[in-house]
């Protein structure tokens, strides 16, 4: 008998998007427990002492905290928004790269790729620099993808299909949030990798395989990326890739060595793919 309640494993699920929707919730939360917890305090303070002298103290303790909680929410909402101003800064890092010919191979392949993980409104940039690497990043309220030359020039059809799929898996899995707020944010390295969610890309390289159907494409792709090793004119040998790497394609593009504990790696990425 089929079962109602069963759920592809290499599907994104409703619980995941929500999962890490409250990821970047709950970050924004933590910056403001000092003063909440001192608004609320005051707040419970004028209600008992209404309570048992002037009832108007009651009056201003519940509009103090009501009001506190409207702005509250206003705030939050604009530092989860802070990840979308991403896409313009990234725009205004990279030149512009490729030829008419490559733009276009791009676009086909997005828009082909597009309808099938059920994304709109992406626009897409080849930019210049020799290393491996690609990153969907909000733009606003839309999305921008941008893809290396390098890749452009390198990659076969169906290892470019594989990135361009990777790329579109964070943002069904409801991850872009995560990584562009971690790269726009004042943090610490781990903090930034705790935010952005460690061992990610491992998960959105299964939706993107089970979507594109061909693993080897995908595994190729990564294979490419791990032998490379980037110029020091790349833009992924820069401190801004570093503060950026959470939203990128290969996170460790800098990185000499392979390190097989980190789901993140290209390496495991690959030899999981090709396991598969």
């Amino acid at each position: 008998m089929l079962d109602p309640n069963w759920q592809n494993p290499y599907s994104p699920s409703l619980a995941e998007r929500h999962h890490n929707q409250r990821v970047v919730r709950r970050f924004a939360l933590r910056h403001r427990i000092p003063l909440t917890v001192a608004v609320e305090v005051i707040g419970v303070a004028l209600l008992v002492a209404g309570f048992f002298t002037n009832l108007a103290l009651s009056a201003v303790g519940l509009v103090v905290m009501v009001a506190y909680a409207v702005f509250a929410q206003r705030d939050l909402r604009r530092y989860a928004e802070r990840g979308q101003l991403l896409g313009a800064q990234m725009l205004a890092a990279f030149d512009a790269g490729g030829d008419a010919i490559e733009r276009l191979r791009l676009v086909t392949v997005l828009d082909r790729l597009a309808a099938t993980f059920g994304v709109d409104n992406v626009s897409a940039f080849v930019v210049a620099d020799q290393g491996y690497n690609a990153a969907l990043v909000p733009d606003g309220m839309n999305y921008s993808l941008f893809v290396t030359s390098a890749i452009m020039q390198d990659f076969e059809l169906i290892e470019l299909e594989g990135v361009v799929a990777h790329c579109l898996a964070r943002q069904r899995l409801g991850l872009l949030e995560r990584e562009s707020l971690a790269s726009v944010s004042n943090l610490s390295d781990d903090a930034r990798q705790s935010l952005a969610g460690q061992g990610k890309t491992y998960r959105a390289d299964e939706v993107a395989a089970a979507s594109i159907r061909y693993p080897l494409g995908l595994a190729n792709g990564l294979r490419k990326c791990a032998r490379q090793r980037v110029t020091t004119n790349s833009f992924f040998a820069t401190a801004t890739y570093a503060q950026w790497r959470w939203v990128f394609f290969d996170q460790w593009s800098d990185r000499s060595e392979s390190d097989l504990s980190d789901l993140d790696d290209v390496e495991l990425r690959a030899r999981a793919l090709e396991e598969w």
